[in-house]
């Protein structure tokens, strides 16, 4: 298997999900992460559930899934003596990924400006690093809320809702990732040896998929507003109740789609009716479009309903739940979910590394480690420190 980051080193200092995630991918492919972590309590992910009891204590399957692919490094940065030996390790990493406060870095004598000009360092915040609100608290639901992006999930007829998966948290990281294989590039295929600093706020990853919002508001003065499962601007799409209460996304926005739809249906006489006869009429038309099908796939089960759509070419599915989802034939074939041998509990199936090369199944990642359990091993391998140093470290807190 190709691992194209390999011999590139990371030094995670994140929390939570963003930063976190970018060093993951970095990691998944092929690079070595290196988690720093708080000696007395590590990342506040060990704490968030749901959890599986062991042994009588509980064990995070969050910190599971994103805490793997990883070494952990207990150092007390707020310490002198530990940001000595954080800018110890960072002479000899490429890429520095933190999502503390604005200004912390700074205070604790380890921001940028201390620090190789070869290194590439990623600053997670949900606002930036400065502006009004630089210095505001905030996680995924604000960066949701500030962004928009809240505003438009959900149903017209309801209150904002906040999408199932922390997706500003994620998303963030990965733009986070493809900026930082970027800078590398510059710094080592076109030989400047030199790095960058990259602002990675959570909002700006949202506002960066807001689609035509802010164009249409600049032009039209529209203010777009939710508008459920369907859309404004297409229809026939949605997720429909099938006979047998499971839910099917159809999309039948397009010309082409709709006709295919239509015969799906065994209604070719809609393709000739002028509410429905072009996308715009459609559109307009779009209660009495979308009913029509919610009334075809209501009186069929969902798996009649999918295979006659997919057998005229219709983008059509049943809704999946993880069951569902762990199930299916295709994700299993492509193995798309891994077995991790996490050190805590054992081998536990998750998602798996992505993306991948062609043709390739990835190997599954590492388990999240243990607190501090590469403490020594880094410390000793890569700045040389003798067991008796690191006894006296550990002794004073400082590792």
């Amino acid at each position: 298997m190709r691992r194209p980051l390999e011999g590139l080193r990371v030094i995670d200092l994140g929390s939570r999900v963003s930063a976190p995630f970018c060093a993951a991918i970095l990691g998944e492919q092929g690079a070595e992460i290196i988690k720093i972590e708080d000696p007395g309590r590590g990342d506040s992910l060990r704490y968030l559930g749901p959890y599986v009891d062991h042994d009588d204590q509980l064990y995070s399957l969050y910190w599971s899934v994103e805490g793997r692919g990883r070494k952990s490094v207990t150092i007390d940065l707020r310490r002198p003596q530990g940001q000595e030996i954080l800018r110890s390790l960072v002479s000899s990493s490429d890429v520095l990924c933190e999502s503390f406060r604005p200004g912390t870095l700074e205070r604790w004598n380890i921001d940028p400006s201390r620090l190789p000009p070869s290194l590439v360092t990623a600053r997670f915040s949900v606002f930036g690093q400065d502006g009004p609100k630089s210095l505001q608290p905030g996680l995924n639901g604000n960066a949701l809320a500030f962004s928009g992006l809240m505003h438009l999930t959900g149903d017209p007829d309801r209150p904002p809702a906040r999408p199932g998966a922390n997706i500003a948290g994620y998303l963030t990281g990965l733009f986070a990732a493809q900026a930082i294989t970027s800078l590398l590039y510059e710094r080592d295929a076109r030989g400047t040896g030199v790095g960058g600093v990259i602002d990675v706020f959570m909002y700006g990853s949202m506002l960066r998929i807001m689609e035509w919002t802010i164009a249409a508001y600049d032009r039209l003065d529209w203010v777009r507003n939710r508008s459920g499962n369907s859309l404004d601007n297409a229809a026939p799409i949605g997720n429909y109740a099938s006979r047998d209460s499971r839910y099917v996304y159809i999309v039948g926005g397009s010309q082409v789609f709709f006709e295919r739809l239509c015969r799906a249906m065994d209604r070719p006489d809609l393709v000739e009716d002028e509410r429905f006869a072009n996308p715009a009429a459609r559109a307009r038309n779009r209660a009495d479009i979308n009913a029509i099908v919610a009334q075809w796939v209501s009186e069929e089960d969902a798996d009649e309903i999918e295979a006659r759509c997919v057998a005229r070419d219709v983008p059509a599915g049943k809704i999946y739940d993880v069951a569902d989802l762990a199930a299916d034939e295709h994700v299993q074939a492509r193995g798309d979910i891994c077995t991790v041998q996490d050190p805590i509990i054992g081998p536990v199936r998750q998602q798996a590394p992505f993306p991948r090369m062609l043709g390739e199944t990835p190997a599954a990642p590492t388990g999240a480690p243990r607190l501090g359990e590469h403490t020594d091993e880094v410390l000793s391998s890569t700045l040389g420190l003798s067991t008796t140093e690191l006894e006296a470290l550990r002794a004073d807190g400082i590792i």
